[in-house]
């Protein structure tokens, strides 16, 4: 069984996530989703704390290139919350701006980690 390696890409990518979970409570609340509202809670705890972990046990070197690394999650979460604006305003009639938050953020975090896939395979070839 190969060990996975602990990387800065995948510390930005898990401080993404724990960005959408955070961002999905207001559409919980708004919904009285209180049965979901909690399971995120409690995953958003879970994945911070393997976060601090995985950032504790990277090496120096690797830590500096986190900053911006997170620089360039902030500008694919802007830009997934243009995008999702843009599609909501031509395809939907307006929903709220919980759900234009919760779709734009998670469209980020999905464009960055696309975003690092392709930067690491246009290196490996």
């Amino acid at each position: 069984m190969q060990r996975a390696s602990i990387s800065p890409e995948r510390i930005s990518v898990a401080l993404g996530l724990c960005i959408v979970m955070l961002a999905t409570l207001p559409r919980y609340m708004a919904g009285g989703h209180e049965t979901r509202q909690t399971l995120t809670l409690f995953a958003l705890v879970v994945v911070s704390l393997a976060t601090v972990v995985q950032w504790r046990l990277l090496a120096v070197e690797a830590r500096r290139r986190l900053p911006q690394l997170c620089k360039r999650l902030v500008m694919m979460l802007l830009l997934g919350m243009i995008v999702m604006g843009g599609w909501h305003a031509l395809f939907t009639q307006w929903i709220s701006w919980q759900v234009l938050l919760s779709h734009g953020a998670t469209l980020g975090v999905l464009l960055h980690a696309l975003s690092l896939w392709w930067s690491g395979e246009r290196q490996a070839g």
